[in-house]
């Protein structure tokens, strides 16, 4: 990770944070995110995904458990912008989806409750579903099967 990886840095620091710490300043950095141009959202993105694989998994895991329970309580339109900037940005540079434990990531979103696991599977369908044919053959590659089985894509 490079110095210049500000976003990235962030996430490494929020990983090794307890919860009562990591969870407010996650869902504010969050927020923010809805703030920036795309420019800087695209930065952000391409540093978390960057960031996040060099986490070890202990870390990581409380920080994206935290991460998924703000984005199911966020708004329809925010968590649909998150996820949606998160698949283009995968679409563009899938190595760096590959380089996450996609079966951790998965037992994480299978922890969380059942409201929250609909309310972030119906998220992520919508978008694909309105993904060109291309991009959705794409992406559907990436996602493991046990994956696409609990996401009922």
């Amino acid at each position: 990770m490079s110095g210049d990886n500000f976003a990235g840095n962030i996430i490494v620091n929020l990983a090794s944070l307890p919860d009562f710490l990591r969870t407010p300043i996650l869902k504010k950095r969050m927020i923010e995110f809805f703030s920036k141009d795309e420019a800087d959202k695209k930065e952000i993105i391409n540093n978390a995904l960057e960031a996040g694989p060099t986490i070890p998994f202990l870390n990581f895991s409380k920080l994206f458990k935290s991460w998924l329970k703000i984005i199911a309580n966020l708004s329809e339109e925010h968590r649909e912008g998150m996820f949606h900037a998160y698949i283009k940005e995968s679409l563009i540079q899938p190595e760096k989806l590959i380089a996450f434990n996609l079966d951790g990531i998965l037992e994480i979103f299978l922890e969380l409750e059942k409201n929250e696991k609909e309310t972030i599977s119906n998220t992520i369908k919508k978008i694909i579903e309105n993904l060109n044919d291309n991009e959705r053959k794409k992406i559907l590659i990436m996602i493991p099967n046990n994956a696409k089985n609990h996401l009922k894509i």
